[in-house]
């Protein structure tokens, strides 16, 4: 392939991400506008969000990776970073409505998927553990998936979908579906059959404390043993 011939495939690649992203790019600019309180206007999430303008490049760079032109996409991916402070590699998978707020940080790796409107804090990482091999070494998140703020997910795992990750959690195993995780490594302390708030209510510092629970259900447990042990003894 001639240079004349990679510049036009490059246009056109180009081009064609453009047209078939900007019903995305929409929902992700709608997506910030519905969730920060700070977005006073389309103007102002267009022009000054850093998420937003790492989300356009790497739509771009994903279809030049799908397109097996790895080096100008890893280049378009590298030069987000460096004005965004994100990093999302140009293989990872994202779908509508993603919102990174703040963004400095994060770090999205290479076989990573992420479903529709989900929300991702500054800090935050979903990559690999280092040992595994193959196609699969990232983490896969689901719909309506909130990750707090340094948040690390490390491994094939997957988040299910309208979970919700702690600021500072270190993810390890899959959480399951409407759930909560707390803590290093992180446990599920919320989950079906217990009412869940909303994504977009959770202010990263109203959840539970895992240990305090742990303690609340020994404290229990001690209770009905002494309630036992001075039935018998009577």
């Amino acid at each position: 392939m001639d240079k004349h011939e990679i510049v036009i495939t490059l246009t056109t690649a180009f081009g064609k991400a453009a047209y078939r992203d900007i019903k995305a790019i929409k929902e992700d600019i709608d997506a910030i506008c519905e969730r920060d309180p700070a977005a006073r206007s389309r103007a102002e999430v267009i022009l000054l969000y850093s998420g937003l303008h790492a989300l356009i490049m790497h739509r771009i760079a994903h279809a030049l990776h799908k397109k097996n032109l790895k080096f100008p996409a890893r280049a378009i991916s590298q030069f987000a970073k460096f004005i965004t402070g994100i990093e999302i590699h140009p293989g990872a998978k994202i779908g509508r409505g993603l919102f990174i707020d703040h963004g400095s940080g994060v770090v999205i790796g290479e076989t990573s998927i992420i479903g529709n409107n989900c929300t991702i804090y500054q800090g935050v990482t979903l990559g690999g553990t280092g040992k595994e091999t193959g196609c699969k070494r990232h983490p896969t998140l689901g719909d309506n998936v909130l990750v707090g703020a340094g948040a690390k997910i490390l491994g094939n795992f997957t988040v299910g979908s309208n979970s919700k990750i702690a600021a500072g959690a270190v993810v390890l195993c899959d959480v399951p579906e409407n759930s909560t995780a707390v803590g290093i490594p992180a446990k599920v302390v919320k989950r079906d059959g217990i009412k869940v708030k909303p994504a977009e209510e959770l202010d990263q510092i109203d959840i539970p404390d895992p240990i305090e629970v742990e303690i609340g259900a020994l404290r229990k447990r001690v209770e009905e043993l002494e309630r036992k042990l001075n039935g018998d003894l009577k």
